[in-house]
């Protein structure tokens, strides 16, 4: 059975991440999302809002399973008997990135293995952090993350759902 986990902090979830969600459970068996605490970072939501914020939105989809984790991912990789890592790439900057995390990885994982999928062009200007953005300002953002996100996002910010 081929396994695959797919990470981020997904602050929130976002039609783009959807998206390479989507086209990764139809390459894998079974797709582990990992939703990860960054401590770089300081999210919007918690940990389990963020989990329970995806497990709706992927709920229609039957080999996909979230989970929350803290700690390195190839550990969590290997702790769930995972070989393979999922991320996405927007552009060129993104693949800077994602490729010296991936060959780090690979140095002290040599048994784990990053594959990385385009976002589709529709989504390629989509970030978590642009939707928040908007989202603080008012902007109705429902072209950009599923609608139980996008009415978390108006709870979070006291806004009138648009």
């Amino acid at each position: 059975m081929s396994r695959a986990i797919y990470p981020g902090s997904f602050d929130p979830v976002t039609l783009g991440h959807l998206d390479i969600i989507k086209r990764s459970a139809e390459m894998f068996d079974e797709l582990i999302v990992g939703v990860l605490v960054n401590t770089a970072k300081s999210p919007l939501f918690s940990l389990e809002e963020r989990v329970n914020m995806l497990e709706n939105v992927v709920s229609d989809i039957p080999n996909v399973r979230v989970v929350g984790f803290e700690g390195l991912l190839v550990d969590f990789a290997r702790q769930n008997d995972i070989k393979v890592i999922v991320r996405g790439l927007r552009a060129v900057t993104d693949f800077e990135y994602e490729l010296q995390i991936a060959q780090s990885n690979r140095k002290v994982a040599p048994d784990i293995d990053t594959v990385f999928l385009t976002t589709n062009i529709e989504y390629s200007y989509l970030s978590s952090s642009i939707v928040k953005e908007y989202a603080s300002f008012g902007v109705d953002v429902k072209d950009f993350v599923p609608e139980h996100v996008r009415e978390m996002l108006c709870e979070r910010y006291e806004i009138e759902n648009a």
